[in-house]
């Protein structure tokens, strides 16, 4: 019965979830994902199972346009219009939350057959080119602003990050990206559509060689559709998915079956704003360091996130970059590695279910960051003050009063440094990647596809 069942869901949500389902919940589980989601079945009398997959806002009260309720809206809008998308079967506007139709498939399309990848990927962008053909004053989607002009499409999401951010942390690449954002706003806007916002590899499920639903819509807006274009680079990142001619192919069939053009200036430059959005997020999700969050994925994507921003920056702006020379110091022994060989030879076995599994593994991971920092991090803090030093012409106290110097220093310059400073972030971003290397490598290698 639900009273038997584990979680820790707010109160009255599994009698508000048996009651939408019209029987007892017979399974609940936490689902591996970086936004809180249960996967849900409920035994109905007749014998019958609602499977179903559960979203919700602990904190949320549906206000925003990157909420649980909205994505419900989206969703609930789209079912008729022919795009793969789960319906909504139920939602409390009380707890905030939305049980979703549990729908077939798998969502690794990295590790999938390149045949099957193909046929996916095809499937996929016909789905694209259906959303973005939908006409944004038919969908009933009132509670979005419909922008008109490429600027209001381009920053729209960038005001919302920022105001996110709220000046929790101040980062000169964050000031960086979000003045390069601001000052390149592409020429080129054909049409407002609906876009999902988050869109590419790993947010949709595919079954049997066709995409079976596309999912995650809570970041869904109106916008430039080149902006999905720079998402699909992003998501593609992290789940490589497509064959050594990249993601080119891809963007010429769009072209085919919309008869609009993939303007390449634009995904470039959506393709940088959508890893600064990403950025800024994370900066202040991992100042919070809510223990309910998922940590360890949270502070990888972070680091890889910004030497990522600073190569999409790098191949926009046509600059080269070179990798720094990283130290090859060995790690001695230490008390955080006495924890993490007795979490790993003794807790580690006895812990029964993916989800907690999966949180005591990045645990120790986190510890191993932890120890890095305490070993490696002086001798990597040298080298930024050193070349932050040869930024600003003075070499500051502390780490941090030099990254805010070089802060405060870009606000006030030009374009003429705009090369040399980039350069410099750079360095820094794969000197922070190895800093954190243990969660960096739950993604090795990341690189991006090409896309002409």
């Amino acid at each position: 019965m639900a009273e038997e069942l584990k979680h820790d869901l707010p109160d009255g949500m599994t009698d508000w979830i048996a009651e939408a389902g019209g029987g007892g919940i017979t399974r609940l589980e936490r689902h591996i994902a970086r936004r809180e989601a249960w996967v849900v079945d409920v035994a109905r009398p007749d014998g019958s199972v609602a499977e179903y997959f559960l979203r919700l806002d602990r904190e949320g009260d549906g206000s925003g346009t990157h909420s649980v309720k909205s994505e419900a809206k989206v969703q609930t809008a789209l079912v008729e219009t022919g795009m793969k998308v789960p319906a909504i079967c139920a939602w409390s506007e009380d707890l905030q939350a939305a049980l979703h139709e549990r729908m077939p498939g798998r969502a690794d399309l990295d590790n999938a057959e390149p045949d099957e990848q193909a046929a996916v990927l095809e499937d996929f962008i016909q789905q694209l080119v259906l959303l973005h053909s939908l006409d944004p004053d038919s969908l009933g989607l009132d509670h979005m602003p419909v922008p008109s002009t490429s600027a209001e499409c381009a920053l729209g999401e960038i005001d919302f990050v920022e105001q996110f951010l709220g000046g929790m942390v101040t980062d000169p690449l964050y000031t960086y990206s979000l003045q390069w954002i601001r000052n390149h706003v592409p020429e080129h806007l054909d049409r407002v559509s609906l876009l999902q916002g988050d869109t590419g590899p790993a947010n949709f499920m595919f079954h049997k060689g066709q995409v079976s639903a596309i999912v995650d819509w809570e970041w869904a807006h109106f916008g430039d559709p080149m902006e999905d274009f720079g998402n699909i680079c992003t998501r593609e990142f992290y789940c490589p998915s497509t064959p050594d001619e990249g993601l080119a192919p891809l963007f010429r069939r769009y072209e085919e079956l919309s008869g609009f053009p993939v303007h390449l200036d634009s995904v470039r430059y959506y393709r940088v704003q959508q890893f600064v959005r990403s950025i800024v997020s994370l900066a202040r999700i991992t100042a919070i360091n809510d223990p309910q969050m998922p940590n360890g994925m949270n502070w990888a994507y972070r680091y890889i996130c910004e030497r990522a921003t600073c190569e999409a920056l790098a191949d926009a702006m046509g600059v080269e970059l070179e990798r720094p020379e990283l130290p090859e110091n060995e790690m001695a022994s230490s008390l955080e590695g006495v924890v993490i060989q007795n979490l790993r030879d003794e807790v580690l076995p006895a812990v029964d279910g993916d989800y907690p599994r999966h949180r005591l593994e990045h645990a120790m991971l986190l510890v191993e960051c932890l120890d890095r920092q305490k070993q490696l991090g002086p001798d990597l803090a040298s080298i930024e003050l050193d070349e932050i030093a040869a930024l600003t012409g003075r070499r500051a106290d502390s780490l941090d009063d030099g990254l805010m110097e070089l802060d405060h220093a870009i606000q006030g310059w030009g374009t003429e440094n705009e090369s040399e400073v980039l350069r410099y972030l750079a360095r820094r971003a794969w000197r922070l990647e190895y800093l954190w290397k243990p969660v960096v490598d739950l993604f090795p290698d990341r690189k991006f596809s090409r896309i002409d």
